[in-house]
């Protein structure tokens, strides 16, 4: 299933919360149970006025619906071609 890369323009984010991550997060985690399986979080990098999640999905659109339900910007999706590490250098 192809992967995404998301980016959610959130000015700040850097500076949110614990309580803060920690509702987003439970938001979006309902969203997902809702949507079913097909749909997979697999973790986010936030920064100063961003946050990069990455997500497992069949198509572009079930990420956008995604972002909808749960009111979350998306601002950019892209989709994985492949995935480097040091070891690719070997």
């Amino acid at each position: 299933m192809p992967k995404y890369v998301i980016e959610r323009e959130i000015p700040d984010a850097g500076k949110l919360s614990g309580e803060q991550l920690k509702a987003i997060s439970q938001t979006s985690c309902g969203v997902l149970r809702n949507m079913g399986p097909e749909i997979q979080w697999i973790q986010s990098y936030v920064t100063g006025d961003k946050i990069y999640c990455v997500y497992i999905a069949p198509n572009e659109a079930m990420i956008r619906e995604h972002a909808k339900q749960g009111g979350f910007p998306a601002n950019a999706i892209s989709e994985v071609a492949t995935i480097i590490d040091p070891t690719t250098a070997e």
